[in-house]
């Protein structure tokens, strides 16, 4: 009998994975990885500011030092590379925001953002649509949600089931859960939006938004492991290819591609720069936003070896790391989840 089903093939799956086999607890993951599109669509991007009300994003010190320990880890396990640190150029709109800044940045926001303000002086950025000036966020990044995936699928080879997981065929009591011929002390679900399937937990309250972003292939850009984030996001991959986003949609749940989308990015890229360019691929997938915009983890109401690691949103990136070492000593050590993300606080809609 192995510790866990994980299910799901995405990024909070993996990242679950890659805790567990560092804490010795056994596993098989379950699930099709063709399933979601989300991983595969997200730049994977963290950022320690939250640039709407210039504040601090959410236990941003903690979840950064974290996720670069463990995709770090990560990359040496899998013999891969797929963690980028990158600076966010943010241009200014008006003379109010540089002070806004400047004070921040020598204040609350001393760790991430640099006080200097800056000309459009880097050759790299002549391309680029800066009318003005603009500041620069340290610590930031990305992650390559894709290769994290595909290298962390290689190395787990032996512990997955490639298959669509049939709720139906999960049988369970106080001390097993038993998938077709795979038995287990627990199973944890990690079905991203489509956990609204999942007749044990499609009750928590998730805000799930559609995104689409763009490859495209720009060879005038010569920036380099660099964000600009203006209207959208535009970050460099590789030999002039790049990426573009994203949209926020609510209410069209689906990772098909939309010509409202690609008109939609057009614009954002017109915005962001004057050079020529052509379109490699779209890209659509729906990101597990909560309602309270908090991961959702814990265990189910009513049967204690169900649990869920979901609602990790446009974060995911930085969240999923720090809370499934969260989960990780909650299971081993009885360590208390955190308050703002234990499934508790959403027990009362349950039906039962």
């Amino acid at each position: 009998m192995i510790d866990f089903i994980i299910v799901g093939r995405g990024l909070a799956a993996n990242v679950l994975a890659h805790n567990f086999h560092r804490n010795n607890i056994s596993f098989n993951l379950i699930g099709n990885d063709k399933l979601s599109n989300c991983s595969n669509t997200a730049a994977g991007i963290w950022n320690p500011v939250v640039f709407k009300r210039l504040t601090k994003s959410w236990l941003a010190q903690d979840l950064i030092s974290c996720l670069n320990k463990f995709y770090t880890e990560c990359e040496l396990r899998v013999n891969s590379k797929f963690l980028t640190q990158r600076v966010i150029i943010k241009p200014f709109t008006e003379d109010q925001e540089k002070k806004l800044w400047v004070k921040k940045a020598e204040s609350e926001l001393i760790d991430f953002l640099d006080d200097r303000i800056y000309n459009l002086d880097l050759p790299e950025l002549s391309n680029c649509k800066i009318s003005n000036q603009y500041g620069v966020v340290k610590q930031s990044g990305n992650l390559d949600l894709s290769e994290f995936c595909k290298s962390s699928s290689l190395f787990f080879q032996q512990n997955i089931l490639d298959e669509f997981f049939d709720h139906k065929k999960l049988i369970f009591n106080d001390t097993s859960v038993t998938y077709n011929n795979v038995i287990a002390k627990n199973i944890i679900f990690c079905e991203g939006y489509l956990v609204k399937n999942n007749p044990y937990f499609n009750w928590i309250p998730l805000k799930p938004a559609k995104g689409e972003t763009l490859i495209i292939s720009a060879p005038n850009l010569k920036f380099k492991n660099k964000i600009v984030n203006k209207n959208g996001f535009l970050i460099d991959l590789k030999n002039g290819v790049f990426k573009l986003g994203a949209t926020y949609n609510w209410d069209h749940l689906s990772d098909e591609c939309t010509d409202h989308g690609l008109q939609e990015l057009k614009s954002k890229l017109n915005s962001l720069i004057n050079c020529d360019y052509s379109i490699i691929s779209h890209l659509a997938g729906v990101r597990p936003s909560s309602i309270d915009r908090r991961p959702i983890i814990g265990a189910h109401p009513e049967y204690k070896n169900l649990f869920v690691f979901n609602g990790l949103g446009t974060k995911g990136v930085m969240l999923a790391p720090y809370f499934s070492e969260n989960f990780v000593n909650f299971y081993l050590k009885n360590e208390p989840l955190m308050d703002d993300v234990n499934v508790k606080r959403f027990y009362s809609n349950y039906a039962g």
